[in-house]
């Protein structure tokens, strides 16, 4: 064979994969996405569908999925056991009704009142709290953190875990295997000859039986102790400043009351397809305390529940705001719906805010991120850059009846491929304490104008829609 001829084979090849994908990839796939894996194919042929045999289908195990149907049967039997007749079953204000309808269809679990919810925004302050809590543990402690750093901070939680197995506490530690892995090198041995049951969960490997995709990671922030106390935010186990220049700002939520059930429930499941080991689902049944009033709901989020649920709530409350919206993420790369949405209630008069910080620690998310402000400041949107620290916290408020905290970013990512939990929270009060948070927020932020944003270089503007056509990679 010639060179000319290989040449043209190859030519030949390229066409026939980009024709054989235009077939294949839009199938059950959403139109941004498609638009994403197409230009990359047409482009780049061959390293295009490389990459997206590796990484271009959200493929989740039989066996994952059926464990997680077990394990959502056993949630729900615990929940009617929790209900005592009914009892805890708490009332959402009828705008939101739907909202958390949809909630329950899609991640199992319904409000319950009689919770007591604390929101911690000091970053120090907060790991202090969780060292507490381990202190006082009697019984288990349970950990699931995207990050669990070998730093001072880990140090610390580290220690106090070590002194709770000690004495006797069962101690059982997630972390996820790919963000976590240095820790895995130095801080897990130490924890494991203290007796402390550490696990890596989604882990990856080519020749690894049920290896996770290496972009499909559990990004969830949970602490459970003695099923009693439990701690859900935005917040990892590792030092504010572990990315120079860019100190982390958080906010973390610690409860008490049956909605610490339902977070064991999540901590329980992952611990069962990660190890096959069924925990006491006694255990997720916590004491009520019928003088703490907060309803809650749970909901969990990832590529084994049914569609993107936690996007599909966000954009329901959207739709049910009446007066205001205050939206805090570090990164908004949202896919289309939730754009829609976002537009839908600013355009009809509610007040909509987005918090996000002015410098980001991922250049190309942020170009991407920039592409989007002008269509929602054009409808209104008040746009914050928070100066101060990264702003990772992720939460919103919708009116003044409705607080989510979470691990949830507004892109696609943790929309379809991470494994988050978010905390739908419905009481005034508790949105009050986070609004207070909030004004803190726009106090230490710049208010973006429409018309300078409108007037900026036309490169910017180039870079960041180039930016923009990656939003499903990011």
């Amino acid at each position: 064979m010639t060179i000319g001829d290989a040449g043209a084979l190859y030519y030949a090849s390229e066409w026939i994969i980009r024709l054989a994908m235009l077939v294949y990839v839009p199938q059950q796939r959403p139109a941004a996405a498609t638009r994403t894996w197409l230009l990359l194919i047409f482009l780049m042929p061959w390293p295009g569908v490389i990459v997206y045999a590796l990484i271009g289908r959200i493929r989740v195990s039989h066996g994952h999925r059926e464990k997680l149907a077990g394990a959502s049967r056993v949630i729900r039997q615990a929940e009617w056991e929790t209900r005592d007749g009914g009892s805890v079953i708490g009332a959402v204000p009828a705008p939101y009704v739907s909202a958390s309808a949809l909630a329950f269809a899609t991640g199992d679990f319904r409000p319950f009142v009689n919770n007591r919810v604390a929101l911690l925004d000091d970053y120090d302050g907060w790991i202090a709290r969780l060292i507490a809590d381990i202190d006082a543990s009697e019984l288990r402690v349970h950990l699931l953190f995207y990050i669990f750093a070998d730093d001072a901070t880990g140090q610390r939680v580290a220690g106090a875990l070590s002194r709770a197995a000690t004495r006797g506490v069962e101690c059982r530690v997630l972390i996820d295997a790919v963000a976590g892995k240095d820790a895995f090198k130095r801080l897990v041995p130490s924890l494991r000859a203290a007796r402390v049951n550490v696990r890596a969960v989604q882990r990856t490997g080519l020749f690894r039986r049920n290896a996770a995709r290496l972009d499909l990671r559990n990004h969830r922030k949970l602490a459970i102790i003695d099923g009693r106390v439990g701690h859900i935010g935005s917040q990892n186990i590792v030092d504010a400043a572990f990315v120079a220049n860019y100190p982390n700002e958080e906010v973390m939520a610690r409860v008490i009351g049956p909605v610490v059930g339902q977070l064991e429930a999540v901590f329980f499941t992952d611990w069962f397809i990660e190890t096959s080991e069924r925990l006491d689902a006694r255990d997720l049944i916590p004491a009520i305390d019928p003088s703490a009033s907060s309803t809650a709901q749970l909901l969990p989020s990832g590529p084994g529940y049914q569609l993107e649920n936690a996007r599909d709530v966000f954009i329901a409350l959207l739709y049910a705001a009446q007066k205001r919206v205050v939206i805090t993420t570090p990164y908004f790369v949202p896919d289309e719906p939730f754009l829609q949405a976002l537009r839908a209630a600013a355009t009809r008069g509610v007040e909509v805010h987005l918090v996000v910080s002015k410098r980001a620690n991922q250049p190309l998310s942020q170009y991407a991120q920039r592409s989007y402000y002008q269509d929602i400041l054009s409808v209104g949107v008040q746009v914050h850059l928070y100066r101060p620290r990264f702003l990772h916290a992720k939460h919103l408020s919708i009116d003044d009846q409705i607080a989510v905290i979470g691990t949830a970013n507004i892109d696609i990512r943790s929309f379809a491929l991470n494994a988050e939990v978010s905390l739908l929270i419905y009481d005034p009060v508790v949105v009050a304490e986070l609004a207070r948070i909030q004004e803190r927020y726009f106090r230490d932020s710049d208010l973006l104008d429409a018309n300078e944003w409108d007037r900026r270089p036309l490169v910017t503007k180039v870079a960041q829609n180039l930016a923009r056509l990656a939003d499903s990679f990011l």
